[in-house]
């Protein structure tokens, strides 16, 4: 297999020479080609592999839904306004970048062919085009028999104008002599099943069995195949003027809107005409460059199914990485000794290598303890088999809960309205986001009454509060019982409960109003330290780097002599080691087994490190509501300094480096040293208790 190139996808500079950047999109695909490179690599684990392929499929098609078709809205917008060097460039910005997607996704054929023949090896077996001679084809049949056909709608006969009925992400099976089904989209979309003895598994995607046993018995000259629609998926409301008893049905109506969106991709497998499939874009208002042949099947992402349904001790040797379950500390099984921890110093938690369970106990405790007034928490993504709801809903019983809970998290609106009524039902009081913000932080706040006195105990975190993703993304999180930073929360709850955007808080930094000018302000302060010759330093940990003041902010700072060290895993804007504009800069990306989420802000003349649930994008900026809270303790302060970031930037065995020439380089390796890799180091560290750190 030819391997994956990191230059292959040439930036497309979105400025001039002394302003440079890589269009915030473009970036995009180069850091889903550093995805689609992990489910090549030899090294990595073949499941973790497959999971990495299913990745980039699941990332495309949400890029297509949002960022391509928020693209297009843009070229119809500066058209409008005649504005065509704008709408000219965007339109040059987009063939660059479908014909990207297209290379993309030939080497996504390639991968899975790869993977296949791999898989094969250990005794699972990927058939992706199933033959009716071969020896599965008994297990084919089972499998359609019972979990497909019973599901299917009868064959109807089709005109084109009848595409404009399907849904988002909506597949449909095209048959000979003019019919077609329709196929629900709760249809499993890969099958498998093992061997009575579980020696090995087969497994068939769902568009070959339909091919197979519903298609042509041999090739034809009509049409026969699938076809998948993609629509766009970006869309944005104020509920500045809703009623919140109205909220969930305006919800509810936006999300069946998204369903029926403007056409934004078409992909196809089989055996399709090209008069059809022309046909059928023109219909869509598509053009050619908006179609595409899919990589082997439509339902790449499904290979999720795959990796979850092969059990750990498959096989002779490990093929999945499993971590070792991490501990819940002892503090958290008793609740008195954990506020009498917490009144002595901060406590931090670094998932998923500390266990997420132990804020679940904290809840839990919480819910149970006579002293306990009231919690309040926001939500953004939870998993609703939670057990958060269920101690909350406990809570509800005996004492005040509260939620704010964000209903516009994207693809996650049905999951958050299901967790709303059922913790109304309970009698938690629940608010909403208002306006145009959507609330993105991460908070939780639990007051307790100790003698006369009422004491604030408080939990921030850069990720949400879903027990499932927590095993899988990295993230921080600090619980703290000090009176500013619970007076803070106080202050922030008591304002959104009354639609006001929140400001003026004494520890704290919170978006929209106050983020981005303290961002800026904070880099000026290590420009001026720099130019009066102290020590100037700044570190950036971010999923997202594009927002074009703070870039141009960043290279001032280079060019006063700071140096600057950003950790992106996703999209980057900024290009370093442009001389004279952005010497001072080192731009790296780290994907691994545990995807990177925890945002972190270190300014080193200011003595600030801030953790956040804020990215640096204009949307974070600007559009929801952040919070970005500093770490007091001076124990956590020198721990994440000194361990946390040094070991990132360490890594050089999954970090990817940007180039002054926009494109990703592997990290060399000095002759003689192993490579560093940051996410098991952090792993050690919780085996082993944190023995030899501050945090021992």
């Amino acid at each position: 297999m030819n391997r994956l190139r990191f230059s292959r996808f040439l930036p497309f500079l979105d400025s001039s020479p002394d302003f440079p950047l890589v269009h915030r999109d473009l970036s995009w695909l180069q850091f889903n080609e550093r995805v689609l490179a992990e489910a090549q690599k030899p090294s990595h684990l073949l499941l973790e592999r497959v999971k990495f392929l299913a990745i980039s499929a699941s990332n495309l098609d949400e890029f297509f839904a949002i960022r391509v078709s928020a693209l297009e809205k843009s070229i119809s917008k500066a058209k409008k306004k005649f504005d065509f060097s704008k709408a000219q460039y965007l339109s040059e910005t987009q063939d660059h970048l479908l014909k990207g997607v297209r290379r993309f996704g030939e080497i996504q054929r390639e991968t899975l062919g790869v993977l296949s023949q791999e898989l094969a090896q250990q005794g699972i077996f990927l058939h992706l085009k199933p033959q009716r001679k071969e020896p599965a084809f008994y297990v084919a049949q089972e499998l359609f028999d019972q979990l497909i056909s019973p599901h299917l709608p009868a064959p109807e006969r089709f005109e084109l104008k009848g595409f404009n009925s399907l849904d988002n992400f909506q597949s449909t099976l095209i048959l000979p002599g003019d019919f077609w089904i329709k196929l629900p989209k709760n249809l499993p979309q890969l099958l498998g099943k093992p061997d009575r003895r579980g020696r090995h598994w087969d497994f068939f995607f769902l568009d070959e069995l339909l091919l197979l046993f519903l298609g042509p018995p041999a090739p034809a000259r009509w049409s026969t195949g699938m076809i998948r629609l993609t629509r766009d998926g970006d869309y944005e409301y104020d509920l500045a003027d809703a009623d919140s008893k109205m909220v969930p049905d305006l919800i509810q109506s936006k999300v069946r809107n998204r369903e029926r969106g403007r056409p934004i991709r078409l992909q196809t497998v089989g055996n399709l005409t090209k008069d059809f499939v022309e046909g059928v874009g023109e219909k869509l208002s598509l053009v050619k460059t908006q179609v595409f042949s899919a990589p082997n099947t439509l339902f790449l992402h499904s290979l999720w199914s795959l990796y979850r349904a092969i059990p750990n001790e498959f096989g002779k040797h490990p093929i999945r990485f499993t971590a070792q379950q991490p501990a819940i500390p002892p503090m958290f099984k008793k609740t008195v000794s954990l506020y009498d921890r917490l009144k002595e110093q901060d406590l931090l938690l670094h998932h998923p290598y500390d266990s997420f369970d132990a804020f679940v106990k904290f809840i839990e405790n919480a819910a149970h303890d006579p002293d306990v007034i009231s919690i309040e928490q926001t939500i953004y993504r939870m998993d609703p088999t939670s057990p958060i709801v269920e101690h909350l809903k406990n809570a509800a019983k005996t004492k005040k809960v509260k939620v704010v809970l964000e209903l516009r998290a994207r693809f996650d609106e049905m999951n958050n309205l299901t967790i709303a009524s059922e913790l109304k039902k309970a009698g938690v009081k629940v608010f909403y986001g208002f306006g145009k913000l959507k609330i993105h932080a991460k908070v939780t706040l639990v007051t307790r009454k100790e003698g006369d006195t009422h004491r604030y105990y408080t939990h921030l975190s850069t990720g949400n509060y879903h027990s499932g993703t927590a095993k899988s993304y990295t993230d921080l999180a600090i619980l703290s019982a000090r009176e500013e930073m619970g007076q803070d929360a106080r202050h922030f709850f008591d304002s959104v409960y009354e639609r006001k955007i929140p400001t003026h808080f004494k520890k704290w930094v919170v978006a929209p109003n106050q983020l981005s000018k303290k961002v800026h302000k904070l880099i000026k302060q290590e420009i001026e330290a720099a130019k009066e010759g102290r020590k100037a330093y700044i570190f950036v940990k971010v999923n997202a780097l594009v927002d074009e003041d703070t870039i141009e902010s960043l290279y001032k700072a280079s060019q006063a002599g700071v140096k600057i060290d950003l950790v992106v895993r996703g999209a980057c804007s900024l290009i370093p080691g442009v001389k004279g504009v952005s010497d001072n800069i080192r731009v790296i990306s780290i994907l691994d087994y545990f995807l990177e989420h925890s945002r972190i802000y270190y300014f080193e003349n200011s003595q600030k490190l801030y953790l956040s649930s804020a990215d640096w994008m204009p949307r974070n900026f600007l559009r929801r509501l952040e919070i970005a809270f500093p770490v007091l303790d001076d124990r956590l302060y020198s721990f994440l300094r000194d361990a946390v970031l040094t070991a990132y930037l360490k890594d050089t065995a999954q970090a990817k480096e940007l180039t002054a020439q926009g494109v990703w380089k592997t990290r060399t390796v000095s002759k003689g040293d192993m490579p560093f890799r940051s996410q098991f180091f952090f792993r050690e560290l919780a085996e082993n208790k944190y023995r030899g750190t501050v945090l021992e």
